[in-house]
């Protein structure tokens, strides 16, 4: 029985009591939580349901929980109910109804929901501008956004993943004169950018138009557009592609700016001070107002976000997540705040703030890239450790704290390495089942055979999967799925040690084994499923 299974059993035999015995049935829950106890004494779940609808019901809990216990005991799902605490249900399933979670486990789509079906999603992440390499910051958001619209997919919701070059205003000024100056055998300007990519583009430029040292538009054009290609290139090659490439500079060229302004005009959120415009938006949460248009009359940066805001709700979008920097947290209540402004939802819009990267080598931090030459980049990472060494490690921790990768814990083949642990029990899974093919073995389904304290382990650990989905896509944490990963790989092991698959030499082939070899068969499945939500290969050798 899944743990979905037992939840609804749970929540149709509590609404069965209530009625019968006169209570008050609007007390029943439309959705019931069963937990995996922190001891596995307790059980192999636990639901608190009976503490959470008592009072309204007008019942005192570990009464109903003791009813609820005689009930679901007449189920042959239930093996044991017991009531512990102030009103707490520990239930154990039987062995036969386990083997449901193993036959899931084996269909496709195990772990994919439809809660989020119908629902459209804008999903833009990394949007670095383009004016270098993709330092580990960026990196962090391609493989977390990559994992995290896989994730949502995984559960229902259309995604579009998208990237927003930052192709206008003063960086990108500073780009093409440090281009120039390179071209030219100079320095870099002193606020410009250095490092052999800056030669290198701009030798290309120089060699594609020789003449654009006397055209700073023909070196814009040429060497920006040559740093958005690299920049594709590197996320491809990182496993990262997006459906949607968008140009900041589209909007401004395009009247799109404009035409948001004039909105905001017309609707009274904007209001002239100081010869500038600014958005109201302390009027909707923001803690400051914003200047929108400079005194100047060139549009402030928020400008262009208003209207690319416009731009994806136009789209059809229901949801756009903005997926940025540490430097960003005033982004969530400005953006926020200018959708309020545009007399939009604001739930419309959210905002993962993502936390600082450090590469760390010999108990060191290593601080600067041989190319880049003030910032470590994606590729300087990828060479030292591969591209799923470098994903893996960049999902695995929630993106609210600073991370630290270990270079040499990356580089080792063993237990310590968490991406090698999770891949190397999914090779041991395939390497099992590819014996067993030798030998003739097929799985058996016989489930009422696993009994041992390990299988039953490893069947409930396989059990947890499709909620571990539900709640990264729920929560937007695709971390979830690879501590899970690591959850299920020490179960697998353990599992292996004490339980013998396939037979010793000339011992028999007994059904034993078969069905052993079945539930070898549905953890390396969750193992590639889980692995391929993470964007992270899945190899049968190792």
């Amino acid at each position: 029985m899944t743990p979905e299974a037992l939840a609804d059993l749970v929540r149709t035999t509590v609404a069965q009591l209530l009625a019968d015995r006169g209570l008050d049935v609007t007390a029943a829950p439309r959705q019931v939580t069963v937990e995996r106890p922190r001891n596995p004494e307790h059980g192999d779940y636990a639901t608190n349901i009976a503490l959470q609808l008592a009072k309204k019901a007008g019942v005192q809990p570990r009464e109903f929980a003791t009813w609820l216990a005689e009930a679901l005991l007449a189920q042959p799902a239930i093996a044991k109910a017991d009531v512990a605490g102030p009103g707490f249900l520990n239930l154990t399933i039987a062995t036969e109804a386990q083997g449901a979670i193993v036959r899931a486990a084996l269909e496709d789509g195990y772990g994919t929901g439809t809660e989020l079906g119908g629902k459209r999603i804008n999903l833009e992440f990394v949007s670095a501008n383009p004016t270098g390499p993709i330092h580990l910051g960026g990196a962090r958001w391609a493989a977390v956004g990559d994992a995290l619209g896989t994730v949502l997919e995984a559960r229902g919701a259309e995604v579009t993943r998208e990237y927003y070059f930052n192709d206008a205003g003063a960086q990108i000024d500073r780009f093409v004169r440090s281009l120039i100056a390179a071209a030219k055998g100079e320095p870099a300007p002193e606020d410009g950018y250095a490092g052999t990519y800056v030669s290198d583009i701009a030798a290309e430029v120089l060699r594609r138009e020789p003449g654009a040292l006397n055209d700073p538009e023909t070196v814009r054009r040429v060497g920006v557009g040559l740093m958005f290609e690299e920049i594709k290139s590197s996320l491809h090659d990182f496993g990262t592609d997006f459906d949607v490439y968008f140009h900041e500079d589209s909007l401004h060229q395009s009247g799109r700016v404009d035409e948001a302004i004039a909105k905001l005009k017309a609707n009274g959120s904007l209001y002239e001070k100081d010869g500038a415009w600014w958005l109201r938006s302390t009027d909707f949460g923001d803690d400051k107002d914003r200047v929108v248009i400079k005194s100047d009359g060139i549009p402030a940066y928020i400008a262009g976000d208003i209207a690319y805001l416009v731009d994806k709700r136009g789209r059809g979008f229901d949801l756009c997540i903005y997926m940025l920097g540490a430097d960003h947290h005033g982004y969530i209540a400005r953006l926020k705040a200018a959708a309020s402004a545009l007399g939009d939802d604001p739930d419309s819009v959210e905002v993962l703030i993502g936390q600082l990267v450090n590469l760390v080598s010999d108990g060191q931090p290593v601080r600067m890239s041989k190319r880049a030459g003030t910032v470590i980049t994606m590729e300087d990472l990828v060479d030292a450790v591969g591209v799923d060494a470098a994903r893996y490690a960049m999902i695995r921790s929630s993106v609210d704290s600073s991370l630290d990768i270990d270079l040499d814990l990356l580089r080792k083949h063993s237990n310590e390495n968490p991406v090698y642990y999770v891949q190397y029990a999914h090779a041991r899974t395939s390497s099992i089942l590819r014996n067993a093919g030798d030998l003739g073995i097929t799985p058996g389904e016989d489930f009422a055979l696993l009994t041992h304290e390990r299988e039953g382990d490893l069947i409930r650990t396989i059990g947890e999967f499709p909620r571990v989905v539900a709640t990264a896509a729920e929560l937007r944490e695709p971390h979830r799925v690879a501590r899970y990963l690591e959850e299920l790989a020490g179960t697998y092991h353990r599992f292996q040690q004490d339980c013998r698959v396939l037979p010793r030499g000339d011992e028999e082939t007994t059904p034993l084994h078969q069905v052993r070899l079945q539930l070898v068969n549905a953890t390396r499945r969750v193992f590639a499923a889980g692995l391929g939500l993470l964007g992270v290969s899945a190899p049968e050798r190792m």
